[in-house]
């Protein structure tokens, strides 16, 4: 499907499934796009997580039922997906900045937060830069971690920078110049739309292994590789905001083949302004394009 389509659908089965169980794999399987590509477009596309979209709804739509209906907390809590009244004060204070009574008193101050509308916009600027490359499989060594969809976003770049302070400080002599930050790669095999398993990791070397690193092995695939030049983490973020704003939304051609996403980061300096990274997304034909 169409991404930009995709999107749009995903928005409305949302707005139909606000007051039910509405999960990313629920959203990415009525769209038909895998929940580990489906995450990730649509915080790039929207600025949102699916879950914070929808918490995000479900309180604006609780703040207005409590100005107009005067309903109590209790009610609103249940109605809209809190196990209790507590939890749900505590979301909606943080959301609004005021609790529910005091909302009540002063309903001129109420968030909104309405449902997304997704346009197709006319850009200008440089041509993204990418090659599309069938590839044997290959293995990788590292340092692991499962992450959740809903906290991946903020929990990643604390888990590097975790990993460059310690510095593998136990394994120091055995990595002696080997790079095991070449890679960041996100893997979701099962694509069960909840989790992931992420990786800092190097290229494979057998006479390295050992306790604590994962060997992981990357099957044969071909993939469309995003080469980024500029200072990291911002060039490298506006590179994949563009891939999926702008890239998979208006590609006939190709659509995604599998749960990976790597991004390649050479040595060197990652302030400078010629710092070289790349991002690598499995792809594969069209439905329609194969047999052209």
């Amino acid at each position: 499907m169409e991404w930009t389509k995709a999107l749009k659908e995903s928005i409305d089965y949302i707005e139909k499934h606000l007051f039910s169980d509405c999960t990313v794999e629920k959203v990415a399987n009525h769209v038909h796009i895998s929940p580990f590509y489906f995450q990730k477009a649509f915080k790039m596309m929207t600025g949102y997580t699916i879950g914070e979209y929808v918490r995000n709804r479900r309180l604006y739509l609780a703040a207005l039922d409590l100005i107009k209906k005067a309903e109590k907390v209790i009610e609103l809590a249940y109605r809209y997906g809190y196990d209790t009244p507590e939890s749900f004060t505590k979301a909606f204070s943080r959301f609004h900045g005021l609790s529910p009574m005091q909302l009540k008193e002063q309903p001129y101050k109420i968030k909104p937060f309405l449902p997304l509308i997704i346009n197709i916009s006319v850009r200008g600027g440089e041509q993204i830069e990418y090659s599309i490359e069938a590839m044997d499989g290959f293995e990788v060594m590292g340092i692991g971690r499962m992450f959740s969809y809903e906290e991946a976003f903020n929990k990643i770049p604390s888990f590097w920078q975790e990993w460059k302070k310690e510095g593998c400080s136990t394994k120091e002599s055995a990595l002696s110049g080997y790079n095991v930050g070449k890679y960041g790669i996100c893997i979701d095999e099962a694509l069960n739309g909840k989790d992931f398993y992420y990786l800092i990791a190097g290229d494979y070397r057998e006479n390295l292994v050992q306790e604590g690193l994962k060997v992981v092995r990357i099957p044969a695939l071909t993939w469309a590789r995003f080469r980024c030049v500029g200072p990291m983490p911002e060039a490298l973020q506006a590179l994949n905001t563009r891939i999926f704003n702008e890239w998979l939304p208006e590609n006939e051609d190709y659509e995604i083949a599998a749960g990976y996403n790597i991004e390649c980061y050479e040595e060197g300096d990652i302030s400078n302004l010629n710092y070289r990274s790349e991002v690598w997304i499995p792809v594969k034909k069209r439905p329609e394009k194969q047999d052209k």
